[in-house]
């Protein structure tokens, strides 16, 4: 919770939620967010392949939200191109430092630390849409006047489907008794909130706008 608080105190994060983003922000937004989705399925995958018998459960919670999961990052390209967006550009060029950051800490983790720090992965974006996705894009759509309201495809819709995902992902998190993979989750978390909080500041997404 007070990880959540604190990434609502970032300025920019704090004006997404209440009054929108300005065009060029959530098209340099939607770039740094397709990064992130496109590496959700591959992250999980690796920890997958790490889990062993005593963590069956996670293994199977895992594959069932790849399935879930998979292609999303194209709705985030059709967001992108619904707003004007360079789409070519979001596929081929990199995100912004704390997002690559967030990437490689989660391919580490699943692959070096432990195949359960994948959950904090999955716990920092599930929290920031269920809670803020639909006010989000209501935000945003309504600092768009006399524009055609497209472009919300991936936030209105987890927006709801996040919070079944929350759900699950805490029955699942009751399950593991492990202190290691614990201590995993725990820190994985408190990088991931530190981490998306740093792609709204100024070596964020905005280094993306064309200056």
């Amino acid at each position: 919770m007070q990880r959540r608080r604190a990434l609502e105190d970032e300025p920019r994060v704090h004006a997404m939620i209440h009054h929108g983003l300005k065009l060029e922000e959530y098209r340099a937004f939607l770039h740094d967010l397709y990064d992130i989705v496109w590496h959700f399925c591959p992250a999980m995958a690796a920890a997958a392949a790490r889990c062993g018998d005593e963590f069956r459960n996670v293994r199977y919670a895992l594959y069932e939200r790849i399935e879930e999961e998979k292609e999303h990052e194209t709705w985030v390209l059709e967001d992108v191109g619904a707003v004007g967006g360079d789409v070519a550009g979001a596929k081929a060029d990199p995100p912004s430092a704390p997002v690559q950051a967030m990437i490689a800490f989660n391919y580490r983790g699943a692959e070096r630390v432990h195949p359960c720090s994948v959950l904090g992965m999955l716990y920092v974006p599930e929290v920031v849409s269920s809670v803020y996705g639909g006010r989000v894009s209501d935000s945003i759509a309504r600092a768009r006047p006399g524009r055609e309201r497209g472009g919300f495809k991936f936030l209105t819709s987890h927006a709801t489907m996040d919070v079944d995902h929350m759900a699950s992902l805490n029955q699942l998190l009751k399950t593991i008794a492990d202190p290691t993979a614990q201590r995993s989750i725990i820190n994985s978390t408190r990088m991931n909130f530190y981490l998306f909080a740093q792609m709204f500041r100024e070596n964020g997404f905005v280094t993306h706008i064309a200056g």
